[in-house]
């Protein structure tokens, strides 16, 4: 006997297979015509799933109100896509088709290379297959059977997958639609016509299972939504979005550089964007330093050994660059983290529970083996530098240190006007492999995060199981920018493991002249500065505020007469402290206040002959527009404060 469970606290009973779509049915026709999928327990499941034959199960049926139907719905539409593909190009064979974040992609072998000119006319049969709104039938075979009947149909991609990726499988899952058919778990919508309204976004390459050894392939990209207005929203993001590419506007505003010739996703820091650079570096270094941390410069390179012993290698062996092997025959480590450093620095010398908390800084370059595929401008890349910091402490300091943590990443967060954002707790998932060390261990540590975070006015916290570091538990702040789109910046972990006796075996003599275990902090406010400085530009749209601009104030004059006296105020303000050019040129007054505007100058300050004769300057806010003529200590006085409190104006639209 089955007891189903239902949201509004009834129960219904069966003694047969039944399916939520018939559960629907059975509440209300209604329903059952909205129904897109269920969620049972815990797992999202096809409309068309048997339940289990007995026992106890909570049955949710999903329709398109509920977002967990939003990501079925669009894996059935990545099918359709498929599908079109398929009726408008011969021999096409079919790789994968997964959701990801807002949308899906399916990759192709096909001769055609597909372009945007095509995507009319694969729309359309997508339409067409939406409008005969046939359903998908879920298929079960033996995996032998599989392989015959892929081999029958000549997709030579999935037969490789089955005899490979799932050789250990006795059984596996097709979704079936009309002549369409897909090695695929599912879940999927029970129909088409439930899919709402779609759109294809752009075509790109990638490599079968992302090994660059292997076919190259076309990968073409889609969204959809239950309505056309979520759609139309979703695309005038993302419209915004080019607008703020991070990667079009460093060009333009000369902000970094990546070349070819250097090494694809290794960053250059221009003169414009290492002001950036270093004007976060300084802001964060002086909260470093009120904080109590101790900054320190360790090796960018390391002997194998060191990361073989924290697990980096060859935990993240598939993500560094291989091993240089040395003629002695040691083997040395593009680091791939800094915590290996900073704990050779810890156990450099004896250490007492009066040192601790040990809180040390650096702002360490990192290196990391991405595929050239996942690779984009500053937020992904393969050379970074994280605002790293780790904190050796006691196990009763261990609150207060992780709070204090947490705190100042809020404060940075505040600082930038990155006032929205949530906060996930990633946890171990306990059937996952990947985890080093004690499961008891690891017990402890998460109900220490989970004890201080519930304490803290978080917003939006959320536990998720399989997030954790491989060495520990950690809160993430998951920042949403000005239109929407969600980063994940700063991060701080709590770690039992790496000090381990299984690992470091790091030690402090306590109060009672005996060795004790500390525990590690790990954190980074803004994770790395690419990474950071990319979002912030995205998110300024290039506009920095006033403090963090390359350039704050471009003096220019009406005409040549006014020159001597523009290039004083230049020398009086750069005497100030303030970042400065002069516009001498024998231009219109208009154009020069046009470049300024396109450079994204925030302040410029306007000299002509009056201006010159009352020691006055005439100030033109790059937002606010012409603020009239003020005294030049005035002038200064206001741009002085403005910086001094890090005022974020506005963030341009």
């Amino acid at each position: 006997m089955l007891k189903v469970h239902l949201p509004d606290g009834s129960i219904k009973e069966y003694s047969q297979r039944v399916r939520p779509l018939e559960i629907a049915a059975e509440i209300g026709p209604r329903l059952a015509q909205a129904t897109v999928a269920a969620q049972v327990d815990d797992q999202i499941l096809g409309a068309d799933q048997p339940l289990p034959e007995d026992g106890d199960v909570r049955l949710r049926i999903l329709t398109a109100k509920d977002p967990e139907a939003l990501d079925v719905m669009r894996h059935s539409c990545a099918h359709v896509m498929a599908r079109a593909v398929m009726r408008l190009f011969p021999d096409v064979q079919l790789a994968f088709g997964p959701t990801i974040e807002n949308g899906y992609y399916y990759d192709f072998d096909l001769e055609h290379p597909i372009s945007e000119e095509d995507f009319p006319k694969i729309e359309a049969e997508m339409a067409r297959i939406v409008k005969e709104d046939e359903a998908f039938e879920r298929v079960e075979m033996d995996h032998a059977e599989a392989v015959q009947f892929f081999g029958e149909l000549r997709q030579r991609l999935k037969v490789e997958h089955l005899e490979d990726g799932l050789k250990d499988q006795r059984q596996v899952s097709f979704y079936r639609q009309g002549e369409f058919i897909d090695l695929c778990r599912g879940p999927h919508v029970p129909r088409s016509g439930l899919i709402g309204a779609f759109k294809l976004l752009s075509v790109a390459g990638a490599y079968w299972k992302g090994d660059a050894t292997k076919q190259q392939l076309q990968r073409l990209y889609g969204t959809a939504f239950f309505s056309k207005d979520d759609l139309e929203k979703h695309l005038k993001q993302l419209e915004e979005a080019k607008r703020r590419d991070h990667r079009l506007l460093g060009r333009q505003l000369q902000l970094f550089l990546i070349d070819p010739a250097v090494g694809s996703g290794l960053v250059f820091w221009l003169p414009k964007g290492a002001v950036v650079r270093r004007e976060l570096e300084n802001f964060l270094y002086n909260e470093l330093i009120k904080r109590g941390y101790q900054p320190v410069y360790t090796p960018v390179i390391g002997n194998v050994h060191l990361y073989e012993t924290s697990g980096h290698y060859p935990y993240y062996k598939d993500v560094q660059f291989p091993p240089i092997e040395m003629a002695d025959g040691e083997r040395y480590l593009l680091r791939p983290m800094n915590c290996p450093h900073h704990i050779t620095i810890y156990q450099s010398q004896p250490r007492s529970y009066r040192d601790l908390p040990l809180r040390l800084a650096e702002f360490g370059t990192v290196h990391r083996f991405e595929q050239s595929g996942e690779l984009t401008g500053m937020t992904r890349v393969r050379g970074f530098t994280q605002d790293d910091a780790h904190i050796f402490c006691t196990e009763e300091q261990v609150a207060d240190e992780f709070r204090g943590c947490i705190e100042m990443t809020q404060h940075v967060l505040k600082t930038l006007g990155l006032d929205e954002y949530r906060v996930r707790l990633g946890l171990r998932d306990p059937q996952e492999t990947k985890y080093v060390g004690d499961p008891a261990v690891w017990e402890k540590a998460e109900a220490a995060l989970i004890g201080v975070c519930s304490t803290m006015d978080l917003p939006q916290l959320k536990i998720e199981r399989g997030e954790a570091a491989f060495y520990g538990p950690k809160a993430d702040f998951v920042v949403t920018d000005c239109i929407g789109r969600e980063w994940q910046l700063g991060t701080v972990q709590l770690d039992y493991n790496l000090p381990s006796p299984q690992r470091f075996g790091l030690e402090y003599i306590g109060p009672d002249n005996a060795p004790h275990q500390p525990v590690m902090i790990h954190r980074a406010p803004f994770g790395s500065f690419e990474r950071f400085t990319g979002v912030l530009i995205e998110h300024f749209a290039g506009a920095f505020p006033l403090w963090l601009a390359p350039e704050q104030v471009r003096v220019m004059v009406v005409s040549q007469k006014a020159e001597d006296y523009g290039r004083e105020v230049q020398r009086r303000l750069a005497a100030a402290g303030l970042r400065v050019s002069g516009d001498y040129r024998a231009e219109k007054i208009g154009a020069k206040i046009r470049d300024a505007q396109l450079e994204l100058i925030p302040y410029m300050f306007v000299l002509g002959a009056r201006e010159a004769a009352e020691g006055k300057v005439a100030v033109r806010d790059r937002l606010a527009g012409d603020l009239g003529a003020m005294p030049l200590e005035e002038a200064v006085d206001k741009l002085q404060a403005e910086i001094q409190n890090k005022t974020i104006r506005h963030v341009a639209k």
